[in-house]
């Protein structure tokens, strides 16, 4: 395997395993092009493979819910719930939407720096300890079952994950828990959310750059594909039964080691 599929297979497996968890796949990704060099040396091909791995992303997340999605569709018109929260995670994913496309270019021109993001990692990390371990009153153990006005406060929060290293699901997790939520819906809620986020965000990049897309890159952007689903797939299918035991702390440990780790190599590198 040459260089270029090596690099594909890596960016693929950090989106795929980074994405769901509260760590921030978009920090990560931007801290191993820094350190590791992981890119392809061709703007075009960047561009590329930035956006269509994502769609590996997406399609592990989809294909895992994929009946849960269908019941509530199919069910929309005799079931009230139903519709209550498909209004809630539209809802939700609107703040988000009007703010990243206000804000894009600043975004990606200003806060996508490896400073900010080793920052916002180890903050992130803190908070994350914290509420963790908060005696919290939990009020709601079912993720479909959202009152909208708590989606919507929940969408607010996910707006900070345009900060490079917040994290999206960590932001949605964290503020799904402080309004009462237990972990495992926390985390359902997000995976749901994420779903229109991510499409959104993929269709916006797609929209913004479709002119630069070639095809010259297939193989490797391939690789990237697949190694993002499966990584994406693991991560989803195992992410709610391991949190519902043991909480977050692990991944906030992960964002604060990695963060610290950033902030050392930007002090010693530059």
């Amino acid at each position: 395997m040459d260089m270029m599929a090596i690099k594909a297979a890596l960016l693929g497996i950090i989106e795929g395993l980074t994405e769901y968890l509260p760590v921030s796949s978009t920090g990560h990704l931007l801290l191993a092009e820094h350190f590791l060099g992981l890119n392809f040396d061709n703007p075009t091909l960047d561009k590329t493979f930035t956006v269509l791995v994502q769609l590996g992303s997406i399609l592990a997340l989809v294909l895992v819910y994929i009946r849960k999605l269908m019941q509530i569709l199919f069910s929309i018109g005799q079931n009230r719930q139903a519709r209550s929260f498909i209004a809630g995670v539209l809802i939700a994913f609107l703040p988000a939407a009007l703010i990243g496309a206000i804000l894009h270019g600043f975004i990606k021109g200003i806060l996508f720096n490896p400073l900010i993001v080793c920052v916002a990692l180890i903050l992130g990390g803190f908070i994350l300890l914290i509420v963790d371990e908060l005696p919290l009153e939990r009020r709601y153990h079912d993720a479909t079952q959202f009152p909208i006005g708590m989606a919507f406060k929940i969408g607010i929060l996910q707006c900070l994950a345009m900060v490079p290293g917040v994290s999206r699901s960590g932001a949605t997790i964290v503020g799904a828990m402080l309004l009462g939520a237990d972990k495992r819906a926390a985390a359902e809620f997000s995976f749901f959310l994420a779903i229109p986020t991510m499409i959104g965000a993929f269709a916006y990049d797609l929209l913004k750059s479709y002119k630069d897309l070639t095809l010259s890159g297939i193989e490797i952007i391939t690789i990237g594909f697949i190694t993002a689903f499966i990584a994406g797939l693991i991560v989803v299918t195992s992410l709610l039964r391991y949190v519902s035991r043991h909480g977050f702390a692990l991944f906030a440990w992960w964002r604060i080691i990695i963060g610290a780790a950033g902030l050392a190599g930007l002090l010693v590198f530059g």
